[in-house]
């Protein structure tokens, strides 16, 4: 019974010994009821100091974890079924497990840590690579780490986690010529390389560009050296 009811029902015996004490006529009797009446009183009294006191711990942790932080220390790995998140929270095992609170979309997840160590803890991945199945995902608590399982719609591995991932891998990845002289793209790099490296190095390249010059021309005329 929480403190409300306790005070409703003291009340409620306070109502009822009024009449009594109205309809009383020896004074024992009298005194006694008035007694009781005093105690219930006081009795209420304390359970409405301790209601009050209550709801002021209450409104402090309530604003106290009003302040919410962004998390960015985590860990992704997958199985062919799942995408697995690992969320690492200090003394996130000891707060109750109605504070963890995960939802789910076809392409996203939001994690929402209530009051630990008086702050919100937040986490929003969007653009998840691929499809999951809100109802079959789900979240475990462990030793200062949340675990979100989320359940991929198909079973195949993800080349990354997010499409924006997707997206800057295809960016930055070179384009490819199927039209191009492949030697034309060794010389670019055999000059960079040249361009870029110490005095070994580019006498390490001219020899191995004569080696390679005079066995082209079978013990022809000397290969000369690259011009970089």
């Amino acid at each position: 019974m929480d403190l409300t009811e306790q005070i409703n029902q003291l009340e409620a015996d306070l109502q009822e010994l009024g009449p009594l004490l109205e309809k009383a006529e020896r004074t024992r009797v009298q005194e006694l009821l008035r007694q009781e009446q005093k105690k219930l009183e006081k009795e209420i009294a304390a359970k409405r100091q301790q209601k009050e006191q209550q709801a002021r711990r209450e409104a402090d942790s309530t604003t106290k974890a009003a302040y919410t932080v962004k998390i960015t220390n985590y860990g992704w790995d997958q199985s062919d079924k799942y995408v697995k998140m690992y969320i690492t929270l200090k003394g996130v095992h000891n707060i109750p497990s109605e504070n963890v609170d995960v939802n789910f979309t076809e392409r996203s997840f939001s994690l929402l840590v209530k009051d630990l160590e008086g702050k919100n803890h937040q986490m929003t991945m969007t653009n998840l690579l691929g499809p999951i199945d809100p109802k079959d995902s789900s979240k475990k608590i462990k030793t200062d780490m949340v675990l979100v399982m989320c359940k991929k719609q198909t079973v195949r591995k993800w080349d990354c986690l997010t499409q924006v991932e997707k997206q800057s891998k295809e960016k930055d990845k070179p384009a490819v010529d199927d039209n191009a002289d492949p030697s034309e793209g060794l010389m670019t790099m055999l000059k960079k390389i040249y361009s870029e490296g110490d005095d070994e190095m580019k006498r390490t390249i001219n020899k191995a560009w004569s080696e390679s010059q005079e066995k082209k021309l079978k013990g022809g005329e000397d290969g000369s050296m690259m011009d970089f």
